[in-house]
């Protein structure tokens, strides 16, 4: 096997230290050979246009007067399928605004608007899979954040905030694309014979910005041609990116907002009937709070909650675990999610330093109540972002003790993506379980920063400690990596150390006590003219992890291609090679233990997707090959069904037939899903989520309602149903029923 030619049952350090020292010969080769690409060039102006009326939000462009005589930004480039030519159909776009709000007009002409693909009208539903339209405002103008809205020809109203340059996966001082993010604005669309068209409203007190009378934001647009399978820029951007990347935006000019005043309360009622499991009879619960919105100066707003409460929240997808690592359940909690990219420091999945939902969650899943808390966030002059964060968790009796969740953050912004921050996070408990209130704490501190080299070349790390009572010694954790993207190639490489004591209790960690080495290779080739071929993508990626020790825990190297169509169908053919060093048994399905060893093998993999822009599509993944000494099947499929855009419906499945060389080692897992959503208006929604486990042999329900008033505020009402086995004994399923009901009340 190609793992076994380097194997030995021990790592050696050597080994280790020659791989650390290449990758830092790759860093600085990498960085030097960019260095000579720091050439930007200037992305085109529109200019805004000061109303003394709003127009009238309904959608129809063509013919309303306040957009009259305005110069359109026009001239929309391709980056798919065919970068760098024009588009096939015709853009313009009018930017004004009054002292109260900016508007945006919008006409997507199209010269065959009988086949304009419509899609899910929910609220922030996909804008891939159906024609659509998107913003992106740089209102700092610092070339790495923004905000996004984005509508489709059925009004859909979608937002979310971009942080560092949306970096996604790679990243460590914060980044990545929230889609979480939601505030007051307003949409409206219209279809026609010359295509769609649609109106954007959106309050200068639903933004951040800076004090300055005459402003210049940073502008990009981007429409989908859904039938087409085409992607289109205002300011172009390479193959490699999205809208996501603010650094070449466009600029929008001329524009004079109001100083900036925002004071916003939203209360809440909410009211819950619990019936079965272990409660007698129905028991009644009432609750009221309130949330509180405040912009202390034009960029820096401070956020009070007080008696949170998160009834609406979607419940968690089951997860299949056949591992001996942590799983990563993200958070849903719309409080933690508004400017969760501010306190984002570390690996996603895989190292974070803060995890918001360790408040309120103790261990073992224990939900504790939240009292309240303070977040102020936003910008310190024009490039240092700030973020400090309290929230207070009330203890449960027994089982979690009262906790105080204190969270500081800065980072500083440099020109070319580079910056450079530092962050602390503090829990102080009560000592009700520990039985010592001064021992019963956790800290963390770190340092991170990113260097951004030319164009195409960022450099990132971060060094972390903690601070636990009776876990000194090995207590820190670091990462180097570098990443080189160009329309061609995407190259990626980094080291990461985690000590045998480090322990983020207020972060996630899915392991502990490791060294990580991982590199990727990527490359993307257009075909002129290949069997309708939009895209090959053949790569290459590894990673591996050894222990403190030099044990050799997990290997693995997956060689693939990804073959792209125009029309949308995809297929990836692959082969992974894999490695496994067990030290210790652990029991990976009921009464059947992986026995220690170290395991190699091979596994093909095949994934075969259709266009999901159809009203019917699919989706699956399977693999097959070697699995801690035995076989395994794996196959993850789904079908999604779309009636026009109000209703959706999409149904998988999760199978693993595996066959160990242990005893009770042939066995199947299946986890099942059944998503339905019907959309009576973009703000009024219902939506169900059923989900089958055969290993505890649970059904989950989970039915929501919601009419929602703006942003996420509005009436909800919530039914969840539990039927499984891990109460033993005959009990009556558990069943709870909620009604909440927010309204945002603007003071100011």
């Amino acid at each position: 096997m190609l793992f076994k030619a380097a194997k030995s049952t021990r790592w050696h350090r050597s080994a280790l230290t020659k791989i650390r020292s290449n990758l830092l010969t790759a860093f600085t080769i990498c960085s030097l050979a960019s260095a000579s690409t720091l050439v930007f060039a200037d992305g085109p102006t529109v200019s805004a246009k000061a109303l003394t009326a709003a127009p009238v939000i309904d959608g129809q462009v063509i013919g309303e007067a306040a957009w009259q005589g305005l110069q359109p930004a026009t001239g929309f480039t391709q980056v798919r399928p065919f970068e760098g030519q024009s588009a096939s159909q015709k853009t313009e776009v009018y930017v004004a605004y009054t002292d109260d709000a900016l508007y945006i007009g919008v006409i997507c002409y199209d010269e065959v608007p009988a086949e304009i693909v419509i899609s899910d009208s929910r609220r922030d539903s996909s804008m891939d899979d159906t024609d659509s339209f998107q913003i992106l405002l740089d209102v700092f103008n610092d070339k790495q954040n923004g905000f996004v809205f984005g509508t489709t020809p059925t009004s859909v109203e979608y937002d979310g905030q971009v942080v560092n340059q949306g970096a996604g996966s790679f990243r460590s001082g914060g980044g990545g694309f929230n889609l979480n993010w939601d505030t007051s604005w307003s949409v409206k669309s219209h279809i026609g014979k010359f295509g769609w068209s649609a109106e954007f409203e959106i309050p200068f007190k639903s933004l951040r910005y800076a004090s300055s009378d005459v402003q210049t934001w940073g502008l990009n647009f981007q429409r989908n041609i859904r039938r087409n399978n085409e992607v289109v820029y205002w300011a172009p951007l390479s193959r490699q990116y999205n809208l996501q990347r603010v650094s070449e935006a466009g600029s929008l000019v001329g524009l004079q907002p109001p100083a900036q005043r925002n004071l916003k309360v939203t209360p809440y009622g909410l009211g819950i009937a619990r019936r079965g499991g272990t409660v007698s009879g129905t028991d009644y619960e009432e609750e009221f709070g309130f949330d509180v919105k405040w912009s202390v100066t034009p960029s820096l707003t401070l956020d009070a909650t007080y008696n949170t409460d998160f009834a609406q929240v979607e419940v968690d997808e089951i997860q299949v675990n056949l591992d001996r690592f942590s799983l990563f359940f993200p958070e849903k909690r719309p409080f933690f999610l508004e400017n969760a990219g501010q306190f984002s420091v570390g690996t996603p999945r895989e190292l974070e330093l803060f995890f918001s939902r360790r408040i309120g969650v103790g261990a073992g899943g224990v939900l504790q109540p939240l009292d309240g808390g303070l977040r102020l966030s936003g910008k310190v002059g024009e490039a240092t972002n700030l973020g400090l964060l309290h929230m207070r968790a009330d203890g449960v009796s027994g089982l979690a003790a009262e906790n105080d969740f204190t969270v500081a953050r800065v980072r500083q912004e440099f020109a070319n993506r580079s910056s450079i921050g530092g962050i602390v996070v503090n829990r102080d408990g009560d000592g009700s379980i520990t039985g010592d209130a001064d021992s019963d704490y956790n800290r963390t501190y770190a340092v991170d920063g990113k260097l951004g080299i030319g164009e195409y070349v960022d450099i990132e790390g971060y060094y972390a400690q903690t601070e636990t009572p009776g876990m000194r010694g090995d207590d820190e954790a670091y990462r180097l990596g570098i990443r080189r993207n160009t329309p061609a190639w995407a190259h990626v490489a980094g080291y990461t150390k985690v000590g045998e004591d480090f322990n983020p209790e207020v972060g996630f960690l899915q392991r502990t006590n490791y060294e990580k080495v991982d590199f990727y290779v990527l490359n993307r080739i257009r075909p002129a003219d290949l069997m309708g071929l939009h895209e090959i993508r053949p790569h290459i990626a590894f990673r591996g992890f050894w222990n403190n020790e030099g044990f050799w825990e997990t290997g693995y190297l997956h060689v693939d291609s990804h073959w792209e169509w125009r029309n949308g169908n995809e297929i990836h053919t692959g082969v992974n090679f894999t490695h496994e060093g067990v030290q210790e048994p652990f029991e990976i399905n009921e009464g059947t233990f992986v026995l220690p060893g170290e395991y190699d093998h091979e596994e093909m993999a095949l994934v075969f997707d259709t266009d999901q822009g159809k009203a019917i599509s699919f989706k699956s993944r399977y693999t097959r090959g070697g699995f801690f000494g035995g076989d395994r099947d794996r196959l993850n499929a789904s079908i999604n069904f779309r009636a026009g855009d109000r209703f959706s419906s999409s149904i998988g499945w999760n199978y693993n037939d595996i066959d160990l060389p242990v005893a009770n080692g042939n066995f199947e897992v299946n986890v099942g899903q059944l998503r339905l959503s019907y959309s009576f208006s973009p703000k009024m929604l219902l939506q169900a989520l059923v989900q089958y486990d055969d290993r505890s042999d649970l059904i989950a329900t989970n039915i929501r309602f919601s009419w929602l008033q703006a942003a996420n505020s509005g009436l909800y009402l919530v039914y969840n149903e539990v039927d499984d086995d891990t109460i033993i004994g005959p009990m009556e399923k558990r069943r709870e029923f909620a009604i909440k009901y927010s309204r945002i009340v603007d003071l100011l």
